[in-house]
């Protein structure tokens, strides 16, 4: 009887067109365009042509200072603010009247950039000539103590060596979070709909009393209804992961080359895996609670929302706490492990001690929260509208 009623409400659950879109279309579409932004934002203008207007008196001296810049065409302008206004540059430039002449003679010389912080491109031109600019600088300083029979060492007395502990690409910790953050929004976004309907869309269509009477104990109904929302959003979860994976792969760069998983990369998907699978269990226990509690299915909704935007307030927390800085605690809270357990395992990490800790905070969580929603429907009050 449990898996006649289980496979029922799953068929019912795909069968429904707006739901479907809501379970499936919808989540991938966020995901695909999170995906992107991320790749995009991290890709700090490489392969990208930038415009930069100079005034017709500072063509030769700017194409000087930027002739080891690639990526940066110097067109001609007579009013550097209105090109940039009108979008045929993204940064301008300013020289005082023989500029160069005048850095290597001593004299007076001013640099004026313009531009616009609500700009990226904008924003990532400034950076470029900026630090052409600080080359032709040392250059130039370089060239004057020369001429005077100073030696140039005496402008950096000492020298500063960093040493990076970590080989990873710098973009495996935007991936860090990326990726937990997506897979949170899409469970929850991808199995509200249903948790809604199973519950709050039956008081609401009248079915919940005519459904009560049949010779079904009320527990296996429960228990039916929580597999099909812990199964829509472990199938959410794993083509969101999967569809992730293959826009990684196949349609970004820089994202790509900061995954290097080497011999554990199936370990590490099986167990991203499991993990999605009973974060979605655990997401399913909680909403499940939302929905038997509303009375409508716009109620319900009203409910959930905050759920799930609890999510968020994990990712902000360690998103500046290094690998080696977790501890027991980030992996016992549910879903702050969630985060906590990905960023390890995108970092190639794999601590047992520390799965075996998320997994079972979560499910003793989703015991604990189904518990309570087994309560709340064995009481009238709640499942009768």
């Amino acid at each position: 009887m449990l898996r006649k009623i289980y496979v029922k409400e799953l068929k019912d659950c795909f069968r429904d067109r707006r739901t479907l879109i809501l379970t499936v279309l919808l989540p991938i579409i966020m995901m695909s365009g999170m995906t992107f932004f991320y790749e995009n934002m991290i890709s700090d203008g490489e392969g990208d042509t930038f415009q930069l207007a100079v005034e017709e008196t500072s063509m030769i001296e700017a194409e000087r200072i930027l002739s080891g810049v690639e990526n940066v065409d110097v067109i001609q302008s007579s009013n550097l603010e209105q090109s940039i206004q009108d979008g045929d540059a993204q940064a301008g430039l300013k020289l005082t009247p023989n500029f160069i002449e005048a850095t290597q003679n001593g004299e007076e010389a001013t640099v004026t950039l313009i531009g616009d912080s609500f700009s990226t491109k904008s924003t990532q031109l400034n950076v470029i000539i900026m630090n052409a600019l600080a080359v032709f600088e040392k250059t130039v300083v370089a060239e004057n103590l020369q001429e005077d029979g100073v030696n140039p060492s005496v402008m950096q007395p000492f020298a500063v060596e960093q040493i990076e502990l970590t080989n990873e690409d710098p973009n495996i910790e935007m991936l860090a979070f990326l990726i937990p953050l997506i897979l949170s929004v899409a469970i929850g976004v991808g199995s509200g709909p249903s948790a809604s309907d199973l519950f709050a869309g039956e008081k609401e269509k009248k079915t919940m009393e005519a459904l009560l009477m049949t010779p079904v104990k009320r527990s296996t109904l429960l228990l039916a209804k929580w597999l099909t929302i812990a199964t829509i959003g472990s199938v959410i979860a794993i083509i969101t992961l999967g569809v992730v994976a293959l826009e990684i792969s196949l349609f970004t760069e820089n994202l790509k080359n900061a995954v290097s998983f080497g011999d554990d990369a199936y370990l590490i998907i099986g167990i991203a895996i499991l993990l999605s699978i009973i974060y979605a269990a655990f997401t399913a226990s909680l909403i499940m609670i939302t929905s038997i509690a509303a009375k409508t299915i716009k109620e319900a909704g009203s409910y959930s929302s905050p759920v799930m935007m609890i999510a968020m307030f994990p990712a902000m927390i360690i998103v500046g706490i290094g690998v080696n800085e977790l501890t027991s605690y980030h992996f016992a809270v549910p879903i702050m492990n969630l985060f906590t357990l990905l960023k390890e395992l995108m970092f190639g990490i794999i601590d047992y001690e520390h799965i075996l800790l998320a997994f079972g905070s979560n499910i003793a969580c989703m015991i604990i929260f189904f518990v309570i929603g087994r309560i709340m429907f064995m009481k009238d009050k709640w499942v009768m509208n």
